[in-house]
């Protein structure tokens, strides 16, 4: 174990780190997709698969169930197993786990299939962001590694819309499932020859920590996809929710008893890297409503058909990739935090600018601009927010680190979810969609004014020890 560990270190980075990021950027592209390509297709689905209308939720929930759950894991596996493997392993799965579910003949082998695809993800995701480090030459090359692994955690999604609208339009919905298989085969083939495995890290792997951070994660976000359907205290959603912190609660005292920790407490005792999941969990959870409200009132109100819904959110995708042209710049010129409270404050103001839409409203006069502002803001939040979570992490807790940052991304997509979905519920009238719109939205703009206030706080605590560090 020593001897490969050392032989593996002597080895960091790839001859051709360019290719190398770009390997392992598609990889992480690939299952960011997944978590919104199937979205405008669902209608589809439901007619040819026969689903009804309660269970259909699942062709989205069981990957998001998946992918949260198992993230922190798939973080620890790829530290004790090497990243590439893991990286390499959790694609595998995902690619076959897209292929089964293109095939699927019943609703029950699409929610399996769809299942596997997060087990995939969720090995896969942790490694990306420790490959991507490994790979670039430099640290300039570093932070623009991470601006664009930002871009692809949070254009990806929309780009998930469009690429789903046209393969339903002009194929089947199948094709969302099928299209990860060519990309995911030559990712696959490629990255055991252009891509440095990271060393190992030997040590007792822990169980139990395993059990209670994975049972952990799965009953939070288990009961958050469920509050809006069966309420915020019914049985089912505050049993789930307190299992849930009984576990992590069990996690947390198990992990300062072991000698090699699933989740190292050290990377929870900085306050900067706490801030920064917190701001993930946020800005992630108002954003949602993006693509769970706007989808519905181009379709429904504008009466936009799957491929002209995708298309609707290509501003948004421009944006967040052109800001990650820039970014590094900015976050060199301004530092994260500044960057940070930017992006919070104007993701609020977006989130307002929709919150007066109407059934008058088209799309030039009520989507585009909060559309374009959005993807500005988001495209501001989170290479800060990378940056910051994964600074000064040692490079046998990079895996972990990633891990927890996405499981915090995944928990504020749930609760983001099950909160603005209630709050839409709360103000709706039946049969009509517009009503409750601007309650949803104004949630989301709270979501992002919190965004603002962890920033502001982060920003002048550093400013505090700045000014405390010559005495």
């Amino acid at each position: 174990m020593k001897k490969t560990g050392a032989r593996l270190a002597r080895r960091p980075r790839p001859e051709r780190p360019g290719l190398a990021m770009a390997l392992v950027l598609t990889g992480q592209l690939m299952l960011i997709l997944d978590a919104t390509v199937v979205n405008v297709a669902l209608p589809r689905i439901s007619a040819d698969l026969g689903f009804d209308r309660a269970n259909l939720s699942w062709v989205l929930n069981a990957y998001a169930l998946a992918f949260g759950g198992l993230l922190v894991l798939g973080g620890r596996l790829g530290d004790a197993f090497g990243r590439r493997r893991a990286f390499r392993l959790g694609l595998t799965v995902f690619t076959l786990a897209s292929i089964l579910g293109g095939l699927a003949l019943t609703p029950e082998m699409l929610v399996g299939a769809r299942v596997l695809q997060g087990v995939g993800a969720a090995l896969a995701a942790p490694s990306t962001l420790a490959l991507l480090t490994t790979s670039a030459p430099d640290e300039p090359s570093r932070l623009r590694a991470l601006a664009l692994f930002g871009a692809v955690s949070s254009g990806g999604l929309s780009l998930g819309l469009l690429l789903g609208g046209a393969l339903t339009d002009l194929g089947s919905w199948r094709w969302t499932l099928f299209i990860n298989a060519p990309i995911g085969l030559v990712v696959i083939a490629l990255v055991g020859r252009y891509v440095g495995e990271t060393a190992r890290q030997p040590g007792r792997f822990d169980v139990v920590g395993a059990l209670t951070a994975t049972g952990g994660a799965v009953a939070i976000v288990w009961s958050l996809i469920g509050a809006p359907a069966h309420g915020w205290v019914s049985v089912r959603t505050m049993s789930g929710l307190a299992v849930g912190a009984l576990l992590l609660a069990a996690l947390a005292v198990t992990e300062r008893r072991v000698s090699h920790p699933l989740v190292a407490p050290v990377l929870v005792r900085d306050r900067r890297r706490v801030g920064a999941l917190a701001a993930m969990a946020l800005i992630v959870g108002g954003n949602l409503s993006m693509f769970y409200l706007v989808v519905q009132f181009v379709q429904r109100v504008l009466g936009f058909g799957p491929m002209a819904s995708g298309l609707a959110f290509l501003p948004l995708s421009l944006a967040v990739f052109a800001m990650s042209r820039i970014s590094p710049r900015l976050v060199g010129r301004f530092g994260p935090t500044r960057l940070l409270m930017a992006g919070g404050l104007g993701a609020a103001v977006s989130y307002l600018w929709l919150s007066q839409v109407d059934a008058t409203t088209t799309y030039l006069t009520g989507v585009f601009g909060p559309m374009l502002l959005i993807g500005i803001s988001m495209g501001l939040c989170f290479m800060p927010i990378t940056a910051i979570a994964l600074g000064g992490v040692e490079p046998e807790h990079a895996g972990s680190a990633s891990g927890l940052l996405q499981t915090t991304q995944q928990l504020g997509s749930a609760v983001g979810v099950a909160t603005i979905v209630s709050v839409y519920a709360g103000h709706s009238i039946p049969g009509q969609f517009v009503p409750g719109l601007g309650a949803a939205f104004d949630a989301s703009a709270t979501f992002a004014a919190l965004t603002f206030l962890v920033a502001a706080a982060m920003h002048v605590s550093a400013r505090r020890q700045a000014a405390l560090a010559p005495a």
